[in-house]
């Protein structure tokens, strides 16, 4: 045999191994692009423990008309004390889309920064895009700390 019939043979061989590995390679590029953009379509659903109440601070914490953000569960809520020495907890999810909302002392309101939403401190709607209310918790006080739980009439 000569050395032009071994290259001959090797040729297709050769050939063969690029075209998989140029195919595996186009294909791995794919899934790499799709697989995010799918992630981000179908987004993974947590799990909220059962979380039915917390620690929202402690008397003195906050001023009147100020609020503050505090964990309730996996999630972030809000605990605001109005100028008439009431306080007020909710979540601090917006039901738009899910961003954090602040308490606002200058507009006494709850305000989503991402699409100028408005809530009363009551978690009701204002103005904006947010499709309804948000969840609100019963405030309790013992001692000297705030507990806050999930509405039980909601």
């Amino acid at each position: 045999m000569t050395d032009e019939t071994t290259n001959a043979q090797d040729a297709p061989k050769r050939r063969h191994f690029l075209e998989i590995f140029l195919g595996a390679s186009v294909t791995a590029s794919l899934i790499s692009f799709v697989y995010p953009v799918l992630r981000y379509m179908i987004p993974v659903q947590n799990a909220e423990p059962a979380a039915d109440s917390a620690l929202a601070g402690h008397l003195g914490d906050l001023k009147p008309n100020t609020g503050k953000i505090f964990r309730f569960g996996n999630r972030p809520a809000l605990l605001v004390l109005t100028n008439d020495g009431k306080y007020h907890a909710m979540s601090a999810v917006c039901t738009h889309l899910n961003c954090t909302v602040q308490y606002r002392s200058d507009l006494h309101a709850v305000w989503c920064a991402c699409h100028n939403g408005m809530y009363s401190v009551d978690g009701r709607n204002i103005s904006g895009p947010p499709p309804r209310p948000l969840e609100t918790y019963q405030v309790i006080l013992k001692g000297d700390d705030i507990y806050v739980r999930r509405d039980e009439n909601a």
